[in-house]
């Protein structure tokens, strides 16, 4: 392996140094470069000498037919007596199975990039080149696609075919990726284009469904999943277009010559695309700056890590909590904040909601026998699941709300809502927030925010009675208006990465300040319509709550960016 000296970047190829490593596989490493003589930079994939030469050489000839947006330009091939090198342009991004594991793609953007890889796939195999290794590793997605061919790029044929050539592999040598392969692939089978068509549909599916459906713990469990064939996406995802199902079901067919045309899959995608959901992710065409990379769902398995013991964390605190407040816990509350955290940190979702049930269960039925309590809780706890069904680390935070309001910064939750990725979880913590915040003033018989509802009574006149609960909390919350408070939230956060645009200092400050006015003033123009129907609407904590928040996420932007920065390799 070629690495840099100690000194000057190593030159290979008499014009190209190698300054940092972006990534390595089993065959060579891929490095970013500085063409010196056009003085732009370039990716340079290294593959020493005895570790592959006829992939590479296979590699530059595929990618040396082919001339698309969507795919990969290759600049240059050469060898010295070190390595091969491939010469490559430089794409701003990050792979599909990145994006997908950030949390970072709604619908609408997998469609296009499905059509975008489709049509890249047709100009291939009208030069005669099958890709044969299509998975989310070799899918690009460009930060800022110059078109909306190139939303996606294609890249890696080191085990392409080549049409009029000899095969790189004879019949009954298995090349490729198994859990990406077409049933003929698997099988060691001469393949063409139905089984690029096959893969980029199951790439397609994993990224819709959120799951692989062959994938399995060992080789051989996948290798029986390929040859039983793959379950309909419509299953798993009863809400997308009934015609993407019917082109993604067909395109996985076993038998080639039942899955059709690359261009047919193209077209369901295509026409599908604008009508898709794109509330969740962020949209290819504006990226989000570089404070929501610090907070996206995990890439790596410590990130998994960290994100399993905040949830298991803030169960934990929060179980201590309500047993602590309660009259006669059934259990120390230290021991139980133990379980729990312990149990959702493993278990995200299902030790929630197996933690939840038992302490309503506890409320409705044991020792404190207080339905009405129950109920109102229940409402808060099932917000969670129905709004964030896939982010079940999560579900517990919005409970830390209240505390804040408690001590006079209930602004500042939007602000922390803010901080995670996708533009629908950002609003949905931020509504979350501000439920419990307002449910928890009746609960707790004390105003936090904009007060109770005119006509709530206190606790302990509907606690023990569900129907009590009902008349006495709940409706009186909801004909308050005061739930309008969930809508601004929602907005406040979903925005907050895009107002926080730009890596100068003062650009950043601007839009922070500009986010903290903007949610002082909506809190108070909300308040001022709702008095006569909340009992003391004066919005205590907006403003100290909304600086604090703007002054947090300025200062992580600016980090990120200077981090962003560090590691660009553009």
């Amino acid at each position: 392996m070629v690495r840099p000296r100690a000194g000057p970047a190593a030159r290979v190829l008499d014009r190209y140094d190698l300054e940092r490593r972006l990534g390595a596989g089993a065959y060579g490493a891929v490095w970013l470069g500085r063409d010196t003589r056009l003085e732009r930079n370039v990716a340079v994939k290294v593959v020493p000498r005895g570790e592959g030469p006829p992939r590479a050489e296979r590699e530059a000839l595929a990618a040396a037919r082919l001339n698309h947006p969507g795919i990969v330009s290759l600049y240059e091939a050469g060898a010295d007596e070190a390595a091969h090198y491939l010469v490559s342009e430089l794409v701003d991004g990050v792979t599909l199975g990145e994006a997908e594991a950030r949390g970072a793609l709604s619908d609408r953007d997998v469609l296009r990039i499905g059509a975008a890889l489709c049509d890249a796939l047709e100009h291939a195999h009208a030069a005669g080149v099958v890709h044969r290794d299509i998975k989310p590793g070799n899918v690009i997605v460009p930060a800022r696609p110059a078109s909306e061919a190139g939303v996606a790029k294609l890249t890696d044929f080191g085990v392409a075919h080549l049409a009029g050539e000899d095969a790189l592999t004879h019949t009954g040598d298995v090349v490729g990726t198994l859990a990406y392969m077409a049933p003929e692939q698997a099988e060691g089978a001469r393949v063409g284009p139905a089984a690029d068509l096959y893969a980029v549909a199951l790439v397609l599916y994993e990224a819709l469904a959120g799951v692989n459906p062959v994938r399995a713990a060992a080789p051989a469990a996948t290798a029986r999943r390929v040859a039983s064939g793959v379950p309909s996406l419509g299953r798993v995802r009863r809400d997308l277009d009934p015609d993407v199902v019917e082109a993604l079901d067909r395109a996985l067919r076993r038998r080639p010559e039942e899955r059709g045309r690359v261009s047919d899959l193209r077209d369901a995608l295509h026409e599908a695309a604008p009508a898709a959901d794109a509330g969740e992710g962020r949209t290819l065409i504006l990226p989000e700056p570089a404070i929501v990379e610090q907070w996206r769902a995990p890439v790596s398995w410590r990130q998994r890590l960290a994100q399993r013991a905040v949830a298991g964390s803030a169960a934990g605190i929060g179980s201590a909590v309500a047993l602590t407040a309660a009259h006669a816990p059934p259990v120390d509350p230290v021991l139980a904040a133990v379980a729990v955290g312990a149990a959702v940190a493993l278990l995200p979702r299902l030790a929630w909601l197996a933690a939840a049930l038992a302490g309503l269960g506890w409320l409705a039925v044991g020792p404190p026998h207080e339905p009405g309590t129950a109920l109102v809780v229940a409402t808060g706890l099932a917000a969670s699941p129905l709004l964030l069904p896939r982010a079940g680390w999560l579900w517990s935070l919005p409970a830390a709300a209240p505390a804040l309001a408690a001590v006079g910064l209930a602004g500042l939750w939007p602000a922390l809502a803010g901080l995670v990725s996708g533009a629908w979880r950002r609003a949905a913590l931020g509504a979350l927030g501000g439920w419990w915040i307002a449910l928890t003033e009746p609960l707790a018989g004390r105003d936090l925010f904009l007060g109770r509802a005119a006509g709530t009574a206190a606790p302990a006149a509907w606690a023990g009675s569900a129907g009590d609960a009902i008349r006495d909390a709940l409706v009186p919350l909801g004909g308050s208006g005061a739930l309008a408070l969930l809508a601004l939230w929602a907005i406040a956060a979903a925005v907050l990465p895009y107002v926080l645009r730009g890596r100068a200092p003062l650009p950043v400050v601007l839009g922070a300040v500009g986010w903290a006015t903007g949610l002082v003033v909506g809190t108070g123009l909300l308040a001022g319509a709702l008095r006569g129907l909340l009992a003391h609407p004066d919005a205590r904590g907006a403003l100290g709550g909304a600086l604090a928040g703007a002054a947090l996420a300025a200062g992580l932007s600016l980090l990120g960016t200077r981090r962003w920065e560090q590691q660009s390799p553009s």
